[in-house]
């Protein structure tokens, strides 16, 4: 007997930095959105799509939940609670190596609160030993829990994330395919590239400069014949003193940043890449709704 094709949107959710977006790369066996060991890496609500020959899922990549500080962190929030209106399936993701927190538990509720089931993906487990997973296990078990299903996995090293496709799968409705099956994000090639350098911020700068900077690409063109891509790029930060971090002395971490966001580029591109980097000082840009707006967080 044929199976029927399913498919559907899977909203992933949890706090900053539980490895959400690790998660996902993993389930889509490529690398879409950027990681990073920083809390608050997304900042945007990101659709991956996954696609075989009896399903699509269409994952919605969240920014962590958080108490926000400014403009750029409501914005984030709500792109993360809204992405839990109308999907099929939420993940709710958990750091296992860490104490469960406060605010791990107020994502659980909101979970809770949707009508789509839940799955609970207790995250990191390559990083404790039995007698704690174990633990966990049984507090999420209970009847008060109230999940569908509860994956232990470890999405760096891609233990058990087959579990997590096969419990979404079984979830899903019978559908269409809403997206060609090559295509794996819906978002932009400039959105992507913009992503890419901003991760080799988050990677080299201190733990201060990176949640005060944004990428703006300025042009991308294609040379005739192909072969080669011009790249130019805006870093806004929101300090003078940032900028300095950015550049570095005689302009080694800017150039740094350059030579590895181009590694990156080029695989993604297919192509050579030329890529200019510029550093401008934004002054409290993420409190500033046109500056947003025009950065795509609108």
């Amino acid at each position: 007997m044929e199976k029927k094709f399913k498919s559907g949107f899977v909203s992933v959710i949890g706090r900053p930095n539980v490895g959400k977006s690790t998660l996902i790369n993993q389930l889509l066996g490529e690398r879409i959105t950027i990681i990073s060991s920083k809390p608050q890496t997304t900042r945007n609500s990101i659709r991956c799509i996954y696609t075989d020959e009896h399903s699509q899922i269409i994952f919605i990549d969240t920014p962590g939940i958080h108490k926000p500080k400014h403009k750029l962190g409501e914005y984030m929030v709500n792109a993360a609670t809204d992405s839990l209106k109308g999907v099929d399936v939420v993940i709710a993701v958990i750091d296992a190596s860490l104490e469960i927190t406060k605010a791990d538990m107020e994502i659980i509720d909101v979970a809770r609160e949707v009508e789509s089931p839940v799955i609970l993906v207790l995250n990191k487990v390559d990083k404790i030993d039995k007698s704690k997973l174990e633990i966990l296990l049984t507090k999420f078990s209970t009847d008060e829990s109230h999940f569908d299903s509860l994956i232990p996995v470890s999405a760096k090293e891609g233990t058990n994330t087959e579990a997590v496709l096969d419990e979404i799968v079984k979830r899903l409705p019978e559908g269409p395919l809403y997206f060609p099956a090559d295509i794996t994000t819906d978002v932009t090639e400039r959105f992507v590239v913009s992503e890419f350098i901003r991760e080799k911020i988050l990677e080299l700068t201190s733990d201060e400069v990176p949640h005060g900077t944004a990428v703006e690409i300025d042009s991308m063109k294609e040379r005739e014949g192909g072969g080669m891509m011009d790249i130019e790029a805006n870093i806004y930060c929101e300090k003078d003193s940032h900028k300095g971090i950015i550049i570095g002395k005689q302009g080694k971490m800017l150039k740094e940043i350059g030579s590895r966001a181009r590694v990156d580029l080029e695989n993604l591109l297919d192509c050579k890449v030329n890529l200019q980097l510029w550093v401008k000082v934004r002054k409290n840009w993420r409190d500033n709704n046109s500056i947003l707006r025009n950065l795509g967080y609108k």
